[in-house]
Order: structure tokens, then sequence, then C-alpha cells
């Protein structure tokens, strides 16, 4: 049966590939898997047809064969775990990639977004001066540590693998701070996954949703 994933009907973005849509699509582009795309506005993300599948009211979902996912991280490894080509074959190598998605996830991207909430939800607290330095200060430190880790590696593990999709996804949303061009490995690392055919089938489709019309 026929994918189907749910998008923003007009994402936040503006279509630059932020929305994590753009990451479910990168993987199934990755895996070179035909899928539908079902848009959903901002309202009908809380209707409970959408909550049926995805409880929080948020995008993206996946559905197939009567499978029905949220959580892009548990729909990236869903796809990963079926399909070839985001995962090594190797145990030990698979088990790494496997750490490197849940450390995107959990140990990167959780900072990441916390500048996103001190920039544009808490901007006009009147403690937010004083955040906003602690906030970027937390996030240098995963770029140092991640950096470090790095190294002059091509990808984080070997080959490309769905750890280094997610993590170069989360990083992409630093792009925006300048903070990611402080470490120029980490700019680089992002800049070779973004070069990837399967990265640019993605961000086009998203894109030509959210483009204005011209």
């Amino acid at each position: 049966m026929t994918i189907v994933i749910t998008a923003f009907e007009r994402s936040p973005d503006g279509g630059k590939g932020l929305a994590r849509d753009t990451r479910v699509r990168w993987a199934l582009e990755e895996a070179g898997l035909p899928y539908e795309v079902r848009l959903v506005s901002f309202q009908a993300m809380k209707e409970p047809a959408h909550m049926a599948v995805h409880p929080f009211g948020q995008i993206p979902t996946f559905e197939e064969d009567g499978l029905a996912l949220f959580e892009t991280g548990a729909i990236i490894f869903h796809i990963a775990e079926q399909h070839g080509g985001l995962l090594p074959d190797d145990a030990h190598a698979r088990a790494r990639a496997i750490m490197w998605m849940f450390a995107a996830l959990n140990t990167v991207e959780v900072p990441v977004l916390d500048l996103t909430i001190a920039r544009f939800v808490e901007h006009d607290k009147p403690w937010a001066k004083e955040r906003l330095p602690i906030v970027q200060d937390r996030i240098r430190q995963r770029l140092r540590e991640l950096a470090t880790r790095l190294g002059d590696g091509e990808w984080l593990d070997g080959a490309f693998s769905a750890g280094d999709l997610l993590m170069v996804s989360v990083l992409l949303r630093l792009r925006p701070s300048g903070m990611l061009d402080e470490f120029p490995n980490l700019a680089a690392y992002v800049a070779r996954g973004e070069a990837r055919p399967a990265y640019q089938r993605a961000f086009a489709a998203q894109l030509a949703i959210n483009a204005p019309p011209g």
C-alpha cells in the first residue's frame, strides 16, 4: 500500500526545510520509497480525525498498510529498519547509527529548540536578555563536543546513516543564528547532508507546497 505522510498545509518556516515532515521525506527519498502527502491545516491538526493518529495534534504522521505512526524519530527508525540505505548491515555499526539518532533528538535538539523558544516566544519577558546567553552557551557546549567527535570525518560513523540524517536536520535549525558557522567542520557536515540528492528532492517537495504563487 502507498505510504501517506502528513505535512503543514502552510509551513511556519515558509518552505525552508525546517518543518519535521522534511526529515521524513528525506528518509523516504533515501530509501527510494514513493509516498503521498496529506496536507493538514492548523485547525485540522487539532480535530479528532488527525488526533486519532497523532494524539498531540502535530505533524508529521506516517500511515502504511494499517500501521499509523507519529514522532519523527520513530517514523525514520521504522523506515530505516524496513528498507535499505539508512542503517548499516553490521550489527555494531547499526547500533551506533541508532545511538546517533537518539543523540540528535535527545541531546542536541533539546537546547537548539530552546533557542527558538528564547528568541521568539520569550523575547518580551523581563528576563529574556539574561536567559538568551545561557541558552546559547549550552548550545555551543554541545556543538564543541559534537565537532570534536566528528573531527575531519565525512559522517558520524563511517557511511551516511539515519543518525546523520537526523543530526543534519537538527543542526540546520541553527543556521539562521550564525552559531553553526563557528564550527567549520559542522557547517561542512551539514552542507554535505544538504548536497545529497535525496535531501534535495525532499527540500524541493516541501518548498513547492509553500512557495508563493507567481
